[in-house]
């Protein structure tokens, strides 16, 4: 139960914590862009602002897959976090097609990239904060298991490559003028990937995914150890619901054994499990 809060807490964070940077780096970034007059800095402005749809999709997905297991969701909501993922996913392939287009849209019209002092300032600023941002968010998504957490690090980093890209044009700009546009595709490929990764790594538990050789390695260490034989443990699935995990696996029995016998073997296995695996074990014998 304190792991389940701690990860509630932390995702309530982060959502809070990127929310208010994200928030503020958007007034800091369109007064820069008004100022300086730079369409590239108040392009930026909003793309930080869209980073706030994700905090929000963090503390609303956090305050969802936290609900206990109910008659309609008997396995928990934990997989509204995968939901949330894969919509930061798809938020962050959209925002590539635009920074292509806009890119591609400034080399076929030779325009280059026009800032001011007061853009430096701006961009160094959003660099280090969504950097920072990017960090927590990674931190907490690993020390919690939370691909949503994860995800919106992931868009906190794309933006902060975003400002160092337009950084680097600042001072690039007045030897090509082309840099801007050349720089803005590189940084679509990064972001592309980035939304590829994160759509990917949604999409896998939402989709059933194969358990790994280690998972199966486990399993029959944990098998042999409590049952004392070699139970063979084979037809391996597993179900992820964020933190909650089913996990369903045959074994092998001596056919002798009374219902009871075997009802009690099963027993002790899939408590061991439990204990040991961190997951809600279903187990079918099968006669030997």
């Amino acid at each position: 139960m304190m792991m389940r809060y701690n990860r509630f807490k932390l995702a309530k964070q982060e959502g809070w914590l990127s929310l208010a940077g994200n928030i503020a780096l958007f007034v800091l970034k369109y007064w820069a862009g008004w100022v300086s007059g730079s369409v590239a800095i108040l392009a930026d402005a909003w793309h930080t602002l869209s980073d706030s749809l994700s905090s929000l999709i963090v503390l609303i997905a956090a305050s969802i897959s936290k609900k206990p297991a109910d008659r309609e969701h008997p396995f928990g909501h934990g997989r509204a976090e995968l939901i949330a993922s894969l919509f930061i996913g798809v938020l962050l392939a959209v925002i590539a097609y635009n920074f292509l287009t806009e890119s591609i849209a400034k080399l076929q019209a030779h325009e280059s990239a026009q800032y001011g002092t007061i853009g430096i300032i701006a961009m160094v600023v959003s660099l280090a904060v969504k950097e920072g941002l990017a960090q927590y968010a990674i931190w907490a998504g690993k020390k919690v298991h939370s691909n949503t957490l994860k995800a919106d690090g992931w868009h906190h980093r794309t933006d902060a490559l975003s400002s160092l890209v337009i950084l680097i044009g600042i001072f690039l700009s007045p030897y090509f003028w082309w840099i801007d546009g050349v720089l803005g595709i590189m940084v679509t490929l990064m972001i592309g990937w980035a939304a590829y990764s994160i759509i990917r790594d949604a999409v896998h538990p939402l989709m059933g995914e194969k358990p790994s050789a280690e998972l199966i390695q486990n399993i029959q260490t944990v098998s042999r150890e409590t049952l004392g034989f070699d139970s063979k443990p084979h037809h391996v699935h597993i179900h992820r619901y964020g933190q909650h995990v089913e996990l369903t696996f045959h074994i092998n029995l001596q056919g002798t054994l009374s219902l009871e016998e075997a009802h009690d073997y099963i027993e002790k296995l899939e408590n061991q499990i439990e204990q040991r695996l961190e997951m809600t074990a279903t187990i079918h014998a099968e006669p030997r």
